[in-house]
């Protein structure tokens, strides 16, 4: 990895500068998903230290009375087999089974669950009344995007975060390293036990925590491995096929620096476009999802909330 720490051209209250440079992408050891490693040039940008937090999300609502995604009852042209009681406002929240299960379906330890949304993270009788700097879940592609055009600020794309992410590490598995984590204190709010009904909590939490609660990475960013999983602005493809590049197309130009990923005839092609998320969360287990890596990449469409995924935003010089 190739990158100076630069003199950023002013000081931007809670984010960090980086000064941009040129990095292998990707990772050949892991998942198909992360292949194959290639080099790619990024910009200097301004990123958030931390993923966006209940509190700062919660004056963004204020601000502008925005509706995320699960506060919104479902349209029944996007969903025209599931049943009259699924299509109802809420989100997925992961819910443990109470012993072990095999790991071949997701809907073992997922469920929709109505009602569920940032307010309410598990589901009504839930609240984030002492969760202010938490990171906000519950929030999908167009609601980080809502948030980012309020703050004056832009999702980063896939490449921009994995930059970020390492840290100035070059080729390393981990924000820290090649261990799965280092000996002594937790390195990261990651799952500790037998996912996905064994949660030991070694590292003092069984969900979310607060943000900064890790040590930072060598950018002096917090987070970037476990607790949420985070939006990019980068569209998703199996692998990666060409060079990414420093931005993608917008939404209004239907493509992708990976190559096209347009909903095939879509009643809305925005929100069934899938987007790259990254960093892993806390519930990334060593026995079933080792994605808390700065190469690890899943997707989701653009109208999704779980109760793992947030985001952070960037800020690039004008």
């Amino acid at each position: 990895m190739t990158a100076e720490i630069g003199t950023p051209p002013r000081v931007v209250k809670g984010m960090k500068w980086i000064a941009g440079g040129t990095f292998r992408m990707g990772s050949d050891a892991f998942y198909p998903e992360e292949t194959p490693v290639h080099e790619v040039t990024v910009g200097e940008f301004w990123m958030d230290e931390h993923p966006v937090t209940v509190g700062e999300f919660r004056r963004f609502v204020r601000a502008t009375g925005h509706r995320t995604t699960a506060e919104i009852t479902p349209d029944r042209g996007r969903f025209p087999g599931a049943a009259e009681e699924m299509l109802v406002a809420g989100s997925m929240v992961f819910a443990p089974p109470p012993g072990p299960v095999p790991l071949d379906d997701y809907r073992r330890w997922w469920a929709y669950v109505p009602g569920a949304d940032w307010r309410h993270p598990e589901g009504p009788g839930s609240d984030v009344g002492a969760r202010d700097r938490h990171p906000v879940t519950h929030v999908s592609y167009l609601d980080a995007s809502a948030y980012a055009d309020w703050a004056g600020k832009s999702i980063p794309t896939e490449a921009e975060w994995e930059f970020a992410a390492r840290g100035g590490l070059e080729g390393k598995a981990y924000v820290w390293g090649d261990e799965p984590e280092p000996k002594g204190r937790p390195a990261a709010n990651i799952w500790h036990g037998r996912f996905p009904w064994e949660n030991l909590a070694t590292d003092g939490y069984a969900r979310t925590s607060p943000v900064g609660r890790f040590a930072p990475n060598g950018y002096g960013l917090v987070d970037m491995a476990g607790n949420v999983w985070e939006w990019t602005d980068s569209l998703y493809t199996p692998r990666h096929t060409v060079p990414e590049q420093r931005r993608v197309p917008t939404k209004a130009d239907g493509g992708c620096c990976c190559g096209p990923n347009r909903a095939a005839e879509s009643p809305d092609a925005t929100v069934d476009r899938r987007y790259t998320i990254k960093g892993g969360s806390h519930l990334c287990a060593p026995n079933y999802c080792l994605r808390y890596r700065p190469a690890a990449r899943q997707s989701q469409t653009a109208d999704s909330s779980t109760s793992h995924i947030g985001f952070r935003c960037i800020l690039r010089p004008a």
